[in-house]
């Protein structure tokens, strides 16, 4: 049966720390929240070490319960402690907490045929977004770059909606994935505005797609890569968003590599 937090209030605590980078790195933990993240968690056999859940959200919740049986911790909390380690203006009542599993690249680029990588993006939703297209369309792994968003920033969990669960996960600066993707028989291919249109892209090689930041491009990134491509657009819009970009990218890249 779930256990009342009382005496453990500074579990609580703990979990809250977890809102920012230093908590997450400091623990090598990360938090999502809801029952639909907790259903992907679920049903992607990623492990939960321990659940914070109000008496309203337990109520009819089987996969709490399942979770309990599996060995997650289940902590019953008021509403105020469940706010407090939200970062949601409505909170939803249910914080989960699970291991954080980012893999050398080592292990993740040998034998791959599409990589996404996230060069200086900062915007934690469309990183979210960008893992969602990523699995989506084929590919085998995504890579942040160190100058950029934490993979594991609640917004990017919550706009991933569960892959953050399933796609194998990285962080590198510029010159490390350059190396390994080399090393590995892959090519960097960005995105960039001035780059030569999507649709003449051959993609003959497997590659790592490259998504640079919301406004300033790929910076120190675009040295990188081997070309530059860029989404052609029939009205004088200035550029699409980076998720929009990216993901445009990864199907064209997608349909290519994995047929």
């Amino acid at each position: 049966m779930p256990s009342p937090l009382g005496a453990h209030a500074s579990k609580a605590g703990a979990v809250r720390d977890l809102l920012a980078p230093k908590g997450r790195r400091e623990q090598g933990r990360f938090l999502f929240e809801g029952p639909t993240l907790l259903a992907e968690a679920l049903r992607s056999g990623a492990p939960v070490s321990e659940i914070f859940v109000t008496r309203a959200a337990l109520q009819n919740n089987a996969d709490v319960a399942e979770f309990e049986a599996r060995g997650s911790a289940v902590y019953v909390v008021d509403e105020r402690t469940a706010a407090k380690i939200s970062d949601l203006e409505t909170p939803t009542g249910l914080v989960a907490v699970a291991p954080i599993a980012v893999r050398p690249l080592e292990s993740l680029l040998p034998g791959a045929r599409l990589v996404l990588a996230l060069a200086a993006l900062s915007d934690p939703g469309n990183a979210g977004t960008l893992l969602r297209s990523a699995e989506a369309f084929g590919a085998s792994a995504a890579v942040f770059g160190s100058d950029g968003v934490d993979p594991h920033h609640p917004k990017v969990v919550r706009a991933a909606m569960g892959t953050i669960f399933r796609l194998p996960l990285a962080t590198a600066d510029p010159e490390t994935l350059s190396a390994a993707a080399r090393a590995a028989g892959l090519e960097m291919i960005g995105l960039e505005a001035s780059g030569e249109p999507l649709d003449a892209e051959p993609w003959a090689r497997p590659c790592v797609v490259v998504v640079g930041h919301e406004r300033r491009g790929l910076g120190p990134w675009g040295p990188l890569c081997a070309r530059k491509v860029a989404i052609p657009m029939r009205s004088p819009t200035e550029s699409v968003n980076a998720a929009v970009a990216g993901s445009i990218a990864l199907y064209e890249a997608g349909k290519r590599h994995l047929g």
